[in-house]
């Protein structure tokens, strides 16, 4: 069952754990006059994730879809939520829709993004920041104007059922998680990233997994990420494949 939670003004976590994954996968859903949803869970979360958008509004008024990159977590109920609301613009990179989204079985509206594009929502307005292999070559990152709030897809993730805030230091044990998990092919696009994310003052860094990092506490898990391996070192999801 789908846990909603209000971070800030107008912002919502929407959070499911998986036991046997040990992991929660979260959307986010900014209510405004153009209402938006980062992520949409994968095809069979669907149902609960739209039960949990409908507490806070009509899934039917959605505007936007956001998709960070090409993922089932990130848009696998992307079709089911834009058949619902038939005038929602799926969002990703421009590279995205070039070879992912125009290309796939999906016939509603895309719309690719460039870095530093804004989106204005009414109240929210969202920048796009393109950040290629981090974790996949179509991904982007969007960053909430307003509220200061980041959105980083994959980055800065912890494993577990975690409250909806988290004010651990787990940095340690996300870039080991990260090592087991086998997303990122090298440190440099990432570390690149986090020299850009560092110099936006996020107030919240909303990741996909695990709860959201206010900003007192985001400096540990950058400092973890530029101290500790993270990158690949043969493991994917624990299995290692040259052995």
């Amino acid at each position: 069952m789908a846990q909603v939670d209000e971070l800030t003004d107008g912002i919502y976590r929407i959070s499911t754990f998986h036991p046997i994954k040990n992991l929660q996968f979260n959307q986010f859903l900014i209510d405004d006059e153009l209402p938006t949803l980062i992520h949409t869970g994968t095809y069979p979360m669907y149902e609960d994730v739209r039960k949990a958008v409908a507490e806070v509004l009509d899934p039917k008024r959605l505007a936007y879809v956001v998709c960070p990159h090409f993922e089932a977590d990130e848009c696998g109920g992307m079709g089911r939520f834009v058949a619902e609301a038939p005038q929602a613009v799926l969002a990703c990179s421009e590279l995205g829709a070039r070879i992912n989204l125009t290309q796939w079985d999906y016939s509603g509206p895309v719309q690719g993004f460039r870095n530093g594009d804004v989106v204005d929502l009414g109240e929210h307005r969202l920048r796009v920041f393109e950040t290629p292999h981090v974790h996949h070559w179509d991904s982007l990152m969007v960053f909430e104007e307003t509220t200061r709030s980041l959105f980083p897809a994959d980055l800065y993730v912890q494993s577990g059922d975690q409250p909806a805030i988290v004010r651990e230091n787990l940095g340690k044990e996300m870039c080991q998680l990260y090592r087991e998990w086998g997303i990122f092919a090298a440190e440099q696009p990432v570390l690149e990233v986090v020299d850009r994310i560092e110099n936006l003052e996020a107030q919240w860094v909303n990741p996909m997994h695990g709860g959201s990092l206010p900003s007192e506490v985001v400096p540990s898990y950058t400092d973890a990420l530029r101290s500790e391996a993270f990158a690949f070192e043969g493991k994917l999801f624990g299995r290692g494949i040259l052995d």
